[in-house]
């Protein structure tokens, strides 16, 4: 299973940043020891259903510790049986555009 998710913080600092918080979260995503992956919009990541969905829980729980508000976005690809589909979807499409 694949989970891409944004969480949304409200602003945490006075110029209305939020990348300490968000940096928070992926701390928690880098520290599951699941694959992922750092996007500009998305965090993804790769595992079973209840490993990957307590990651994301995790990951919120720890923005809300500074955060009175958090928002929160998930796109889910639920396929059993295949392992390894956060690079092996864009090596897919990678080798089609080298055609």
């Amino acid at each position: 299973m694949l989970v891409a998710f944004s969480i949304s913080p409200a602003a945490t600092s006075p110029d209305g940043s939020v990348s300490e918080a968000v940096a928070a979260a992926v701390r928690v995503v880098k520290e599951s020891g699941l694959p992922w992956e750092l996007t500009s919009m998305f965090t993804t990541v790769e595992g079973e259903w209840d490993e990957v969905m307590a990651v994301v829980k995790r990951a919120v729980d720890v923005v809300a510790e500074v955060s009175p508000r958090v928002g929160l976005v998930l796109k889910a690809d639920i396929r059993p049986g295949f392992e390894g589909q956060l690079t092996a979807k864009v090596d897919r499409v990678q080798a089609l555009l080298e055609d």
